[in-house]
């Protein structure tokens, strides 16, 4: 493993709140694999933040009636406040209309300028006169023309995944006015995707086709087989990053530019409030950058922003990039439009004590390689049916058996069985086999792997039998005790990338030692003979039926 981790997790757009579909696609596995590494004892940056240029914030400011900066302003809060509360444990979030990003943004446009890494096109591209300004792509909608979706948007089809240019959509209409739009002529910086193409073929294709998810290195490969083509990186828009040469008068940078730029300009600024370095978390060869993305932005992630990279010449690119497919919500494609979603933020007011339960539910069915589904029903199936009537079932009966017995006091073990014996080494076996899934990206087998050990505790218990022996072999009894608290404190440490929230209680209630990690698991006991453990409280309560009901019932109102 390598001795430094940049983590960056997609930054959302603060034209609105979080959902489920974004946790599941990105913030959540890379939370996982933030804390994973941090419990290993690496050197890990988690970066993230708020992404608020482009065309999606100048059409929500108009569609309000504000300013784009109060749109940012106030979805910034929303969303950071969300993710503070879930538990989405980033070391920086940073926002894209902060000075330090300005000046990055420029500094590499101006560095590639210099390089004559960028080429001009002089263009028609669609205009609105009513509106009397040129149409970014989300500004024109049409029908696409690979799969004929009537509401295609002018740089993607959302229905086929199509990457499109306004002027290919059939009949386009104006988002501003509704009108049709006419062509007018105007001069563009363009990035030349072609330069590189050897270059990525060799590097993704070639050097990580084991190692790179299918989906991933199928999309990247459809791309370059398809032919590169040149990609402006400058637009006519009054909102945005000002071109900083000459001729770049009244145009910003195109968001897909300046956007992944943030994790760079992020990790500045955490760099300044920690007083450290931020140049070997980009710059050095023995860190390793993990991109999390959804699967709409593979090409940005593994073709566009690592050509960028490339062409500055002096930044490391990325190790893995393990897009995730998407979610859907009870059978329907989640729509922010349609409010066919589940706002985070809303979440966290309706189950203001269940963050593990959605993390859990989002792993436990995560779109890893290929869209699934979350229902409110298989929502309430894994929290009574998995977390409380495995995991908060085995710790809640250990405590009370600890209480009754003991006091509070871990006992002392007698001879070994075969089967505690047995217990033990799955115990100590179970941190390696759950460290390999989460390093492979397999965060949903993991987190299986994790829920096994409260299984075990639970069939241990359950063929032992202490509560049959307590008169009779109370020798026994306080071996068997003693065997279940070490897998309850092998859990309090392996769910915590999973669950932080309940990892923290478990750990509470138990006592453990706080210098105890992950590494520790495997070598045995956690809990020591005369260790006082803490108060005993319930980790998951159930969700009822009504509670169900009313989510469904806010879905279709």
């Amino acid at each position: 493993m390598s001795k430094r981790y940049t983590i960056t997790a997609a930054l959302p757009y603060t034209n609105g709140p979080i959902h489920i579909g974004h946790l599941a696609g990105v913030y959540v596995p890379a939370d996982i694999y933030a804390r994973y590494l941090r419990m290993r004892g690496k050197d890990v940056l988690f970066i993230c933040g708020s992404d608020e240029h482009g065309v999606a914030i100048s059409m929500k400011a108009k569609k309000e009636g504000i300013s784009p900066k109060e749109v940012i302003d106030k979805y910034h809060n929303i969303i950071k406040n969300s993710f503070d509360v879930f538990g989405i444990s980033f070391d920086y979030y940073g926002r894209t209309s902060s000075e330090m990003h300005r000046e990055t943004a420029q500094e590499f446009f101006r560095t590639m300028h210099d390089k004559d890494c960028f080429e001009t096109q002089t263009t028609e591209q669609l205009y609105d006169a009513k509106e009397d300004q040129f149409l970014a792509d989300r500004y024109v909608v049409g029908t696409c023309p690979k799969c004929n979706n009537p509401e295609a948007y002018g740089d993607q089809c959302e229905s086929c995944g199509s990457s499109l240019n306004a002027t290919d959509l059939i009949k386009p209409k104006s988002a501003l006015s509704g009108e049709s739009p006419s062509l007018k002529t105007t001069t563009h910086w363009y990035l030349p995707l072609d330069r590189y193409e050897d270059f990525l073929r060799s590097w993704i294709l070639e050097s990580h086709k084991s190692d790179w998810k299918t989906n991933v290195l199928g999309q990247v490969k459809s791309w370059i087989d398809d032919g590169l083509k040149p990609r402006a990186v400058t637009r006519d828009l009054s909102w945005g990053i000002p071109v900083p040469v000459a001729g770049g008068e009244n145009k910003v940078l195109y968001v897909w530019f300046d956007a992944p730029i943030g994790y760079i300009s992020a990790t500045k600024e955490w760099a300044a409030k920690e007083g450290k370095d931020w140049k070997p978390y980009w710059q050095d060869k023995n860190t390793e950058l993990v991109h999390f993305i959804g699967k709409d932005n593979i090409v940005f992630h593994c073709i566009i922003f690592p050509s960028v990279l490339k062409a500055m010449g002096n930044y490391i690119l990325p190790e893995n990039v393990p897009a995730n497919e998407f979610l859907n919500l009870e059978g329907q494609k989640l729509s922010t439009s349609k409010n066919w979603a589940v706002w985070l933020h809303e979440y966290l007011e309706d189950f203001p004590e269940k963050q593990d339960v959605l993390r859990y539910v989002l792993t436990a069915n995560a779109p890893e390689t290929k869209d699934n589904d979350f229902t409110w029903s298989d929502f309430q199936t894994r929290n009574n049916s998995e977390l409380v009537a495995i995991f908060g079932n085995f710790i809640n009966r250990v405590m009370v058996l600890m209480q009754k017995y003991y006091d509070g006091i871990v006992p002392a073990p007698n001879a070994y069985t075969e089967a505690d014996e047995a217990t033990l080494a799955e115990l100590a076996a179970a941190p390696n086999k759950i460290a390999q899934l989460i390093e492979q990206y397999k965060f949903r087998a993991a987190c299986q792997e994790m829920i096994q050990l409260a299984r075990l505790g639970n069939k241990y218990l359950a063929d032992e039998e202490p509560w049959k022996l307590i008169k009779t072999n109370p020798n026994r009894v306080a071996t068997i005790i003693h065997t279940a608290l070490q897998v309850a404190a092998g859990l309090a440490i392996t769910s915590e990338p999973f669950l932080p929230h309940t990892a923290q209680k478990l750990r509470n209630m138990l006592q453990l030692d706080g210098n105890l990690g992950w590494d520790n698991v495997s070598t045995l006991p956690l809990l020591r003979t005369g260790q006082q453990l803490g108060d005993s409280t319930l980790l998951f309560e159930k969700v009822e039926e009504n509670a169900i009901s009313m989510q469904m019932t806010k879905l279709t109102t």
